[in-house]
């Protein structure tokens, strides 16, 4: 029986393990839903091992049953196939030399929509505990292929060009873009896997891999896929491990908090920010670290600990720096400082001078940045409603809601329609009328 219960490197076998069931466990567990169907199932240990070990592929019944067992939908069987409609990566895979073509592999799945309807976002434990060997590990060895053909430096080059143009469009032209950058972290993780290449184009492959993941996370993010986010930044977390970038492994981890902070789970959002800031290298990012960090306390209502946070943000905003900012964090501004300082004071109920900072960062910021401005005319709406003051609430949460739908983004579309229950029974103040007759048809 130990024999049979030898870990394999399969989806099925990884699934059973971080369940903790052995295989006569998952045998039983087919057996049951079987019996639950009015059917009977010959599960056994060892067609289970023959399935984990690839030699034997479960009929259709089986993997209905399966499916049972899992909790997947029928329909997301049917459309994906065996084996990648399993659940294999609901839990984050530990970090190291070879996880990150794995990684990359289950955060591509992420654009098909029936699968992404399979999970959730990862926990709170499971970040910390990811963010923790983040935070403790050294990098390894980029793993450099050796099958396939030689991977060209100029070809990788055109990558990193193209894709830099990609992801530095403008707001507007990004909300169509996502496809084509989709299908270049497509070929960079099969060049990755399959070419052969030095350690050198390796490293930058991975680094290319990364920013191409931790971008279309933010694509997913923003249309409100929290999960298939979550998935694509652990891809890029991988790939970032794999370079020993760690300025660029804490900026993954700074999007993990961000999207903590933003399911109203701050403490969550604390403890993966306390690892990010331990390896951080450059000031500007320790700096949105911190910030999201003094967020983070100000949700929990902890306002000392907000407070050295945001002391620490502005102190590294302004420290010189030899090399350039780390591309992630490149648009960090004392605009960013002062909204988000203001959203703290917010929610520790300083709202004077919230509303003052908020009002203040917003006017200054650049005129590129349409979707950042979209949340902050949301932060300086909620901030004029707290305040009573609805009719200049319905004007600023008016143009946060237009600029949203112009631009496609959901989330900043959710942001404002949060705000909607405040406006209950003063429909008669300017403006609050055609507020909530746009919001209906957004």
């Amino acid at each position: 029986m130990g024999r049979v219960d030898t870990p394999i490197r399969h989806p099925l076998a990884y699934a059973r393990i971080t369940r903790g069931w052995s295989q006569a466990d998952l045998a039983r567990l087919i057996r049951q839903a079987a019996e639950r169907r009015g059917l009977r199932s010959g599960a056994i240990p060892q067609r289970v091992s023959k399935w984990e070990s690839g030699r034997v592929i479960p009929d259709d019944e089986s993997q209905d049953l399966l499916a049972e067992v899992f909790g997947i939908d029928p329909g997301t069987v049917r459309a994906l196939g065996w084996p990648n409609w399993l659940p294999g990566m609901d839990t984050p895979l530990p970090l190291g030399p070879y996880s990150n073509v794995p990684a990359l592999r289950e955060a591509l799945r992420t654009t098909m929509d029936l699968y992404r309807r399979t999970f959730t976002a990862y926990t709170g434990a499971a970040l910390a505990g990811l963010a923790l060997q983040w935070a403790t590990d050294e990098p390894h060895a980029v793993a450099t292929a050796l099958r396939g053909r030689r991977v060209d430096a100029d070809f990788v080059t055109m990558l990193e060009d193209t894709s830099k143009r990609l992801a530095t469009l403008a707001t507007e032209q990004r909300q169509h873009a996502h496809r084509l950058l989709d299908a270049h972290l497509h070929t960079v993780t099969d060049l990755i896997a399959e070419g052969r290449h030095t350690k050198g184009i390796g490293k930058r492959l991975n680094t290319l891999a990364a920013s191409l993941a931790q971008t279309l996370g933010w694509y997913r993010f923003d249309q409100g896929d929290h999960a298939g986010a979550g998935k694509l930044w652990h891809g890029a977390l991988h790939s970032a491990h794999a370079t020993g970038d760690r300025d660029l492994g804490a900026g993954v981890l700074a999007d993990f908090a961000y999207q903590s902070l933003w399911l109203n789970q701050p403490k969550d959002a604390v403890d993966v920010l306390e690892y990010a800031i331990r390896r951080a290298d450059h000031p500007m990012a320790r700096s949105v670290l911190h910030l999201r960090l003094g967020r983070a306390h100000a949700a929990l209502g902890e306002e000392l600990a907000c407070s050295r946070a945001l002391a620490a943000a502005e102190h590294h905003l302004g420290a010189p720096a030899a090399d350039p900012a780390p591309t992630w964090c490149v648009w960090m501004c004392p605009s960013d400082l002062a909204v988000d300082s203001g959203r703290c004071l917010l929610d520790l109920g300083h709202r004077r001078s919230a509303h003052q900072l908020i009002q203040d960062g917003t006017k200054v910021l650049p005129v590129a940045r349409t979707k950042t401005k979209a949340v902050f005319l949301a932060y300086e709406a909620e901030a004029y409603l707290r305040d009573g003051e609805f009719d200049r609430a319905a004007a600023t949460a008016t143009q946060a809601l237009t600029t949203a739908n112009r631009i496609g983004a959901p989330r900043c579309v959710e942001l404002v329609h949060g705000l909607l229950p405040a406006f209950s029974g003063h429909a008669s103040d300017v403006g609050v009328g055609e507020l909530l007759e746009l919001a209906r048809a957004s």
